[in-house]
Order: structure tokens, then sequence, then C-alpha cells
């Protein structure tokens, strides 16, 4: 077992955050002196990097100054264009001539700095800023906390005194121009109206125009896509200066810059239209809140360009280690098997098999070592468990397009509206699920029921020595079927068994996380982290460790003997609706309302994936058993499936009529399960994905997203067809999409031997 020195994240020292608060200051303030005293105004620069960024997210769009971008590497495969202050001799010209205001952002900057270093007393640090300056006007003292601090905030970049009148004839303009286009460009040109839209409805609440701003947002944004319409009826509550402070929608538009992917063509079809336009809110508005991905070749048309709609610039160059860890030599089992011939009375013979787990003693130079974070020992009923998935893999089914799998699916009678989440153990004996009026129930879907622990008296008369010690402790008495557990004050909204069956962990609406004994049907533990409803928890594939995700908008690693988490990760921008733990438990992937995927290194808590694409809120995630690939799917109906060694999207899988709620890919990876509210269970071809990839070369992804997208058809035997994609014509990915009567599939998951099991709540 790891020691406490080695689990324990190091506490946050306040004046350390103090020093990192003074240290951005003080950085903004620079570059914003730095900006103004070499141009005199907000320039964009153009960068080369080694790749392009991939899918992006919809509704990303922050206000200026929030985050700077610049290219590496000497690629010209691909570019990136954003506001920097490097590589000045690149700038394009169409926007070295459009000026926004110079000074108001940059003063503003520096008398936060000023402030900030006058409320801590630190007058000699303040004399030196303002002799290198040559600021000396006197600034008021900082207001209390949550008090509209304009000077604190980048919001004061949305300051501005032209004519508000002008702002709808501009983004006719605009729409004039994109409708204009021609055709090859039309689809990418029009990536740029959201953020436009949004940052000129902002700029005009902010400078106190709200009933133009109404106006505005009532013509303009019924026009926008529809997966917008969600962050449109939020924006539309924004309608003075003060609701702009510390409202979330805010937080997720400040966040960092919009994220267009466009051609080359079309980037310099846009830019004409700027140099055209002059000095105006569009130019202004999309230097300062647009980054744009450049790559070489025809510019995307039809459905991918959707892939590229709206995101927050990311890089995935972080080093990932998704292979699985080294597995521990276990001596070959005997398996019992008949000789094949004819005649029924030839005795059996006793075969030793290859250990399939242990395929290759060669390194993965993909794994981690087995020490990078601590793990826990294995014990003796461990190394017997090993054994038992030894044998049962030597009898899986191996699945392809012509042999799918058998599905079981159990159902919850007279539950709709009660079942609230569920979860298979890892050897498919138990089934748990969470109900809306706080209980937690356990089923036993094998013919052994659920016993108890003897008590204390009756548990010193049993021989310790005895082999079957583990069964006697057990008290025949208390046999079922079905356990019940009774604890939190609100409903449950997830659970999650740990690998050897003896805890489950369950995670309430109450913001507490309680952990349960499965030999004593107690609750242990009761961890309380999150400020919010819990709504995801995940045991770890190796024990001891599990993660959660809440309304907080965080995720968190915890272990099982330590009430307080280990590590908090901080990134989304909405809640954290699901989490999943990686193979080999050395990485957390977390989903998120903000409709991005992330993925967060366990040894520092660093974010090294961010995954967009998604237009919705996101409920479910599966790594796949190889750890290269993640699935992903929720609320837009669709399922994605990325390449965590690149940070790409691989494939895109359509066909689901509702909401995703549950996917899960077969043991040896060859396909994928979906279901959700549409009552369907849809089987996907993923070794065609992979076939199909390895063809192409592998080539970087993010350069021309290879998406399968599919167009299905029924017929007789099941719902498939033929697909397309981007590139091409393809077979539909979809095998077979099997309905149930009436049933929501909340649950799947493949038995070792590859059988699915599905759950879900009859809804009569």
């Amino acid at each position: 077992m790891p020691s406490e020195d080695e689990r324990e994240a190091p506490a946050a020292d306040p004046k350390d955050k103090q020093i990192a608060d003074l240290a951005k200051l003080l950085g903004e303030a620079i570059a914003a002196l730095g900006a103004g005293a070499a141009h005199g105004h907000s320039s964009a620069t153009v960068g080369v990097g080694e790749e392009d960024l991939g899918t992006v997210l919809p509704h990303q769009i922050p206000a200026a100054g929030m985050m700077n971008h610049s290219g590496s590497g000497s690629s010209v495969s691909s570019g990136m264009v954003g506001p920097t202050g490097a590589m000045p001799h690149m700038m394009p010209q169409h926007v070295s001539d459009i000026k926004s205001e110079p000074d108001d952002p940059e003063k503003g900057a520096l008398v936060a700095v000023l402030q900030f270093l006058k409320k801590n007393g630190l007058r000699g640090t303040e004399e030196l800023l303002r002799r290198e300056s040559q600021f000396f006007e006197e600034v008021e003292d900082p207001k209390p906390f949550g008090g509209p601090r304009e000077s604190f905030n980048v919001l004061s970049t949305y300051k501005n005194e032209g004519d508000p009148a002008e702002y709808e004839d501009a983004y006719k303009s605009l729409q004039s121009f994109v409708d204009k286009s021609l055709d090859a460009y039309k689809h990418e040109a029009s990536l740029v109206l959201y953020p436009v839209f949004v940052h000129m409805y902002l700029e005009l609440v902010y400078n106190e125009h709200s009933e133009m701003a109404k106006s505005f947002c009532e013509k303009f944004g019924h026009v926008q896509e529809d997966y917008y319409q969600e962050d449109i009826i939020k924006l539309a509550a924004v309608m003075t200066r003060d609701h702009m402070n510390g409202y979330q929608i805010m937080d997720t538009f400040r966040a960092s810059q919009f994220t267009v992917r466009m051609s080359r063509d079309s980037y310099s079809n846009l830019k004409r239209y700027l140099s055209e336009r002059g000095i105006g809110p569009v130019p202004r508005i999309i230097q300062n809140n647009a980054f744009f991905i450049l790559y070489n070749g025809a510019p995307s048309i039809g459905n991918g360009y959707r892939e590229a709609l709206g995101s927050f610039e990311c890089v995935n160059k972080a080093k990932m280690f998704y292979g699985l860890l080294k597995e521990i030599e276990l001596p070959n089992v005997a398996i019992e098997e008949e000789e094949e011939g004819e005649g029924e009375d030839k005795p059996k013979k006793k075969k030793p098999k290859k250990d399939a787990l242990q395929k290759s003693k060669k390194n993965d130079p993909n794994a981690p070592s087995t020490n990078r974070i601590p793990l826990p020992e294995l014990r003796d009923v461990d190394i017997i468990e090993k054994g038992k998935i030894m044998r049962d893999s030597l009898k899986r089914v191996t699945l392809s397009k012509d042999m799918l799998p058998s599905i079981c699916f159990y159902t919850f009678l007279n539950a709709v509206g009660n079942v609230t989440c569920c979860d298979i153990s890892d050897d498919s004996s138990l089934l748990a699920n969470g109900t809306s009026d706080s209980q937690v129930r356990v089923h036993s879907i094998t013919p052994a029921k659920l016993r108890a622990m003897k008590s204390v008296d009756n548990l010193e008369d049993i021989d310790k020595d005895a082999d079957d010690v583990l069964v006697r402790m057990m008290d025949e008495r208390t046999a079922e079927t079905v356990k019940v557990l009774q604890g939190h004050s609100g409903p449950v909204n997830s659970c999650s068994f740990s690998p050897d069956r003896s805890l489950l962990l369950t995670a309430g609406e109450d913001g507490t996380i309680r952990l349960w004994s499965l030999q004593t049907w107690t609750c242990l533990v009761s961890y309380k982290g999150h400020v919010f409803p819990v709504w995801s928890v995940r045991f770890s594939p190796h024990g001891y460790y599990f993660a959660s995700g809440g309304g907080d908008r965080t995720a968190r690693l915890w272990t099982t003997d330590q009430h307080q988490p280990l590590r908090i990760f901080s990134g989304h921008f909405s809640d954290v609706d699901i989490v999943d733990f990686h193979p080999n438990s050395n990485y957390i992937a977390s989903g998120s309302s903000d409709r991005s995927v992330r993925v967060w290194d366990n040894l520092n808590g660093n974010c090294v994936r961010v995954l967009t694409g998604h237009k919705g809120s996101i409920f479910c995630l599966a790594f796949s058993p190889c750890g290269r690939y993640l699935s992903s799917s929720g609320a837009d109906k669709r399922v994605l499936v990325w390449d965590l060694a690149q940070g790409n999207l691989l494939a895109e899988m359509s066909h689901h009529q509702e909401t995703v709620y549950a996917v899960a890919f077969s043991r040896e990876s060859n396909m994928l399960a979906s279901g959700g509210m549409d009552n369907l269970v849809c089987l996907w071809d993923f070794a065609k994905v992979l076939e199909d990839n390895h063809e192409d070369g592998e080539v970087n992804i993010s350069q021309q997203p290879q998406q399968q997208q599919q167009q299905q058809q029924q017929s007789p035997m099941a719902t498939g067809g033929s697909g397309s994609s981007t590139e091409g014509k393809r077979e539909s990915l979809l095998l077979r999409a099997f309905p149930t009567k009436n049933t929501p599939v909340l649950g799947l998951h493949f038995t070792r031997r590859n059988v699915l099991l599905a759950t879900g709540p009859y809804d009569g």
C-alpha cells in the first residue's frame, strides 16, 4: 500500500497564490504596455504550427486579452492566426490596419496591478512600476470582493464609444458576404458568424445599450446553428454590465479564444472582405476574439466542416502514456477440455494454455512505469481473480461483423422515473442501481445469493486456517438476491463496484460520496468535498483510487483510506457529468456540460488532452481495453471516438435519435456498443475504423479529420446500410441496431467472454 507521503498532494501556500496572482497581473500589464509601445494597437500575427489542432468546441468565445497564442515549429502544412506579440514580420496586412481602443485595456491592466500592490503594501514594487511605465496618476483602493471592479477583469475590453446603430448593419453585411461567397468558401466563412454575434451583443450590453442589444439578439439569434440555441438563451439573460460578472456563461466566453478552422483559400477570401470593411466592429471582433487554424488543401464542404464549428484553442502535444501496465507473471493454468473426436466416452485431458494476458514479455514503450504512481500490492485473492480472468479470456469469442455478440437485457420493472444509474461488476455477477428516493439496490445476477458477514462472536469460532474461511465467514441465514443500502439524503446519481467486488461507491445529489462494504452491507465512509451535487463516481481498475465529478465544475481523485481528495482537476467551464479511469490508472477522463472531454494526469494533476467536437453535454465515456482510444457521447446523439496518442477525432458514428447514456468497448476492442433514450442498442464496427486509418497510413488526423458519418437505411435484418464520410463513400460502421420494447438503455457492459449486458427501466 502506498505511503501517506507518496499519496498526499502538497497543500497550497496562500503566499504562493498571492505571488502567482501578482505575476499574472504583471504579465498582462507588461504585455499590454509592450503591445501599445510597439504598435499602438492590438495586432494579429501568423505562427506556423507543426500540426492542426483538430475539432473544436462550439461555444468557447472569450473576451480579448485572456490568452496569447503563438505557433511553433517550421512545418508549412498548417498555420495558426491569433493575437500575440511574436513574429511581427508575418503580420497580415488586413489586420495591421485595424485599430481598436489602445488605451483603456492597457491602462486598466496597469491600474489593476497598482491596486494589487497597494492593497498588499508592496510600496517599493509600486514605485518601481510607476517609474518604468511613467504612470503617476492616483489609483483608487480596490473595492471589496464581489463588487463591480472593472479594472480587475477583462470586461473593460468591451468598452466602445462607437455608434451602437452600426452593429446591426455590420452584421447584416457579414451575413451578406457569407451568402454571396462561392459554395467552396461559404461553409467555412460562416464559422465567424457566431463569435461575431456573441461579442457584438456583449459590447452592446457592456456599453449600456440594453434595448439595442435585446433587439439585436432577437433579430439574429434564431439564425444561428441549432446547437448554439441553448447558449443563446443563456446569453439573452445578460442584460446589464453587472450581469456580466460571475455569470457562468460569461466564464465560458472569456475562457479562451474562439477557434476557427479553415483552409488558406477560405482565409484569403475572408481577409479580402475585412480589408474592404476597414475599421468597424466586425474586423475588431474577429481580430481580438478569433483564433484561426489554417490548413492546405480544398475547403471543407457539407457535413465535414461542422466538426470544426467553434472551440477554444488547445494543443494536445503533451506526452501521454496510454499503454497498459506490465502484468505480473502467472503460472500456466491447466484447463480441462474435451478432446475433439468421435465418441463421448473419451477421457478429458488437461492441456496447459498460454496466458492470454501475457501476450508479450516486451515492454510497451507507450506504457507508464509500474511505479509511476503508487498502486496497491496484489493480494492472494487478487492473483486468484487474475487467473479467472485468464481462463475466461481463453474461452472468449472474438467479435466481428460476421460474429455479433449475444445480448442479455436486465429490465427494471415498475421503476420508470425512479432508476437513476446502474453499474455491473467486472466479473458480471453483481448489478447495482441507484434511485431517485435515495436508495441503492444491489442485485445478484448469478445463482449465488448475497450474504452478510457473521457477527463478531460467531467469527471467533471459525477456523482461520481453513481453505474456505471466506465462505465460513458468511451467514447463510442472511442470503438474499437483493440488498438495499440507505444513507444518501437525495437522489443517487452514480455507482461503481470495486474490482474485487467487496466495495461499492455511490454519489448523490446531497454532495457526498459513500463507500459501502458488500460484506457487512453498511456504509464505511462518507466523503465530503464537492460543494454541489456529485454526478459521477468511478473506481480505478486497480482499486484503491477512485474519481468523481460534480456540479462544482471539478473532477477529483480520491483514495479509499483518506477523506480528502488527492487531486482536484479544475478546468471545465460547466458541470462535470461523467468521469472514467484509464485502464492503467494513470489518467482520468472527464466529460462536461461545456461540451468538452478532458484527460488528466493523476501524477501531477495536469490536463494532457482536451477533446472538443461535441455539440451538447457529455454523459458517457469509455476507454478501449488497449488504452489508446476513448469513446464519448451524450446529448448531441453522436458517438465520437478519439485517438489519445494524437488527441484527434478518429470517427463519428450517428444513428441514435435521443440522448446516449451508455457506451462500451468489447474486450478485444473490435466492437463498440452504445445505448440511450431512444430504446436502441447499437453495435458499431470499430475494427473497420482501425483498418481504415491503418490503410490511410495513420496520418495526422487533425490535418484532415477522418470522420465516419453514417446515413443509415433500414433493412429487414438491421437498422444499417451504406454510409459516407467527408473523404468519400464508405460502408456504414453500424452493424446492427437492436430496439427494446420500450426500455431506455442506461448501462452497457461486455462480460469477459464478450456477452453484452444491458440495463434500463421499462417505460410502460
